[in-house]
């Protein structure tokens, strides 16, 4: 398994992982993207700064992670990021999360990085303890923020200095 720097015709497959994870209710995304949806957002992420990062094996994406800026135009954040990462659902528990969000946390200094984040749904225990690992801590709770099928759920914050 490696770990590079996405490419556009990778977006077919990111698309398809991003899908899992929404039938799963485990982002608060509900309703299924297409390709068409996801391209101007491949787009947005300049690698020089924001960069999409994939786990791939044998030509197949097993996961990826991407970082998208705080709050953009307020210059004092330029430091601070979001996270994001999914992994196909047929290599859970096979450590690319771990993989992914090593490469991350080892790439942030070089991209002026020094305060990382995730925003999750306080439902996702496996995203939960993965951030946790790699030396995560709880920032924030928003509760009852989001509804998934009738059900309240907070998003939890996440976040860690590199």
């Amino acid at each position: 398994m490696k770990i590079r720097t996405a490419k556009k015709q990778d977006l077919i497959q990111l698309v398809e992982i991003y899908n899992q994870a929404i039938k799963a209710q485990s982002t608060a995304t509900l309703e299924p993207v297409t390709f068409k949806d996801r391209k101007s957002w491949f787009e947005d992420h300049g690698q020089d700064k924001h960069p999409i990062l994939v786990a791939e094996s044998e030509n197949l994406i097993l996961g990826y992670l991407y970082l998208s800026p705080y709050r953009p135009g307020r210059s004092a954040l330029r430091q601070t990021v979001e996270v994001s990462y999914f992994v196909d659902f047929d290599h859970h528990h096979k450590g690319v999360g771990s993989l992914l969000l090593k490469a991350c946390l080892e790439k942030c200094p070089g991209l002026g990085i020094k305060s990382l984040f995730a925003i999750l749904l306080e439902t996702n225990e496996a995203s939960i303890n993965l951030l946790k690992k790699h030396g995560f801590e709880q920032w924030a709770l928003l509760p009852d923020v989001a509804e998934i099928d009738g059900i309240e759920v907070g998003q939890v914050y996440f976040g860690r200095k590199v």
